[in-house]
């Protein structure tokens, strides 16, 4: 079961992604998302329970999260969404760290370390989005809008941070304070970074075994 945990995170927050804009206009929609959101904390838990030691850390970290989301779904006002959202954050920072740690370490190419680097992938797209959730939450226009949705969470926070991963930048949504300019650079860089990691890892892999045989 331990080989396909990384497997499993991929289709979870895959299908978080990939849902989002047809959830969100639904009457049920917030209830969908919060489920999906746990779904996909569970899956980071899955993640990472090769040792009892980081399950028990990232029960830790995700319990409260997960809490605090929920009853900011049924309560927002007793529970303002930057509480969970800082949980959210510190969780998915200790899940990516183990997945790239896994695929920096791993011997050889196989599904596993596929799974984990575009997981981790993923994550950190889902990283980003929450800090510029928290980040509206705390500065007022934060960030400016050419039109629709003027708020940034669900799928328009997914949209922008990924195009933002992505080095794509439309800019129909652009950052305007400096926290949320910062925040910006930093994501399009660790994009450009970790594809570039990323291949030259994966490369390194590939040819390693053939350098043995050779």
């Amino acid at each position: 079961m331990r080989r396909f945990t990384a497997i499993n995170a991929l289709i979870a927050i895959a299908g978080f992604f990939v849902t989002q804009p047809f959830i969100e206009p639904l009457r049920s929609g917030p209830l969908i998302e919060s489920i999906l959101f746990t779904l996909v904390l569970i899956s980071g838990i899955m993640a990472v329970s090769d040792r009892w030691r980081n399950v028990w850390v990232a029960l830790a970290l995700a319990l409260p999260t997960l809490c605090g989301r929920w009853v900011n779904h049924y309560r927002p006002d007793l529970m303002p969404p930057e509480l969970f959202l800082i949980g959210g954050i510190f969780f998915i920072v200790f899940v990516i760290a183990h997945l790239l740690r896994s695929v920096l370490t791993a011997s050889s190419v196989t599904t596993e370390v596929l799974c984990a680097s575009l997981a981790a992938y993923l994550f950190l797209g889902l990283l980003w989005a929450l800090g510029y959730w928290l980040v509206a939450e705390l500065i007022p226009n934060a960030f400016t809008f050419s039109g629709g949705d003027k708020t940034l969470h669900g799928s328009n926070g997914l949209y922008f941070s990924f195009i933002t991963l992505a080095t794509v930048g439309y800019g129909d949504i652009t950052p305007v304070a400096k926290v949320a300019r910062m925040l910006a650079a930093s994501e399009a860089m660790t994009g450009l970074l970790y594809v570039a990691v990323l291949i030259a890892r994966l490369v390194s892999l590939q040819e390693t075994p053939k350098s043995n045989a050779s």
